[in-house]
């Protein structure tokens, strides 16, 4: 038993904990932050596009409001244009396939992704189906505990497993 954990714990290590995916942020026509644990990547993606890397911020918000969390990143100004939306479904599905669409109306050809760590690799591959032009996926580094990593491992590989079973984008 403790070997398998090994080998399992040996395997995600490049999937979920340093993710081959990570590209350096760079300038893009987009920038979408994905929904999660609201642990600041909302404003990391922010601060990425007023630097320079972006005109536009797409963050999701897949949460049930009242969220004062996405009310004080929504409902106030920034230097650059920051879209807040629902995606349907509320997962990251729904996101890449708002990313798809937001693009085709935008005649955006690079976007880039900003997630946490051990969601990067999966939202590659999921945002990837729907998003074909050039794709920048950018981790924001958060610290989490042992037994977080440990629900993520799993958590993740479920996701991957669901999202390998589901056709097209």
């Amino acid at each position: 038993m403790i070997a398998l954990v090994v080998l399992v714990t040996l395997i995600g290590l490049p999937v979920y904990v340093f993710p081959v995916v990570a590209d350096s942020p760079r300038k893009v026509d987009v920038i979408m932050v994905l929904g999660g644990r609201q642990d600041g990547r909302e404003n990391y993606a922010i601060s990425l596009a007023e630097k320079g890397l972006a005109p536009v911020v797409l963050v999701s918000d897949p949460y049930l409001r009242p969220d004062p969390y996405m009310e004080a990143i929504c409902d106030v100004p920034h230097q650059v244009k920051v879209v807040c939306f629902n995606p349907d479904p509320r997962t990251t599905r729904g996101e890449a396939r708002f990313l798809r669409d937001q693009a085709a109306q935008n005649h955006w050809t690079s976007a880039m992704v900003v997630t946490f760590t051990p969601h990067l690799t999966r939202a590659d591959y999921i945002v990837s189906r729907c998003f074909t032009g050039d794709l920048v996926m950018a981790e924001y580094k958060t610290d989490l505990t042992l037994p977080y990593w440990a629900y993520m491992y799993a958590y993740q590989t479920v996701g991957f497993v669901r999202a390998v079973a589901q056709s097209g984008c």
